[in-house]
């Protein structure tokens, strides 16, 4: 009997030392594949159309047709390494400003669900006759920028921003600030032709 108590002891003594101190595996979180992007630069976007603005270089614009094969002033910019498009419309004004503005506003409100904050910025640049609104929407949403343009008399203008994935915020932020300067040099040198 003291052979097996002892044997017993032995036995105990092996498998509680055995799962001491030894480190535990913790799982690693995800991560993301970092996008090298280049230097901002920008050069002057001029169709013929009644607008113009700077626009990153490492962009390219497609031209949009009506459905009778005629050019229109809506561009769908493609935002290169980024992987994704900016649509970007233009109407000249038959309604009143308020039909325009509150239509992109609604546009904005229908990611109300998914977006865990909505920043807006107010563009009024008087001398230009450029005025508007940026609107940055954070969270999961499957458009992080829109913004309109008006002369507030005759010209309205609208961009919305689109990648081409599943939207994931925080895997997205990196491009997210890019584009965001990128934008903002779109907004801040945009002007109507006369």
């Amino acid at each position: 009997m003291k052979h097996i108590a002892f044997l017993y002891l032995i036995i105990s003594a092996l498998f509680f030392t055995s799962c001491g101190d030894s480190e535990q595996a913790v799982p690693k979180p995800p991560s993301y594949l970092r996008i090298e992007m280049p230097e901002h630069s920008y050069a002057w976007y001029e169709p013929d159309c009644p607008y113009r603005f700077k626009l990153s270089e490492a962009y390219q614009v497609r031209d949009v047709r009506d459905p009778d094969g005629a050019l229109t002033c809506h561009k769908d910019i493609s935002l290169g390494k980024l992987n994704g498009v900016m649509h970007f419309s233009y109407i000249k004004m038959q309604e009143p400003l308020a039909a325009y503005v509150n239509f992109s506003n609604d546009k904005v409100d229908e990611h109300q669900i998914k977006a865990t904050a909505i920043r807006d910025k107010q563009i009024i640049r008087p001398e230009a006759r450029v005025y508007g609104t940026f609107f940055e929407l954070q969270g999961d949403v499957a458009s992080p920028f829109q913004f309109y343009l008006t002369d507030s008399t005759e010209n309205f203008a609208s961009g919305v921003v689109y990648f081409n994935s599943v939207p994931n915020y925080d895997s997205l932020k990196p491009s997210l600030d890019y584009l965001k300067e990128d934008l903002e040099e779109l907004l801040n040198s945009f002007e109507w032709k006369k």
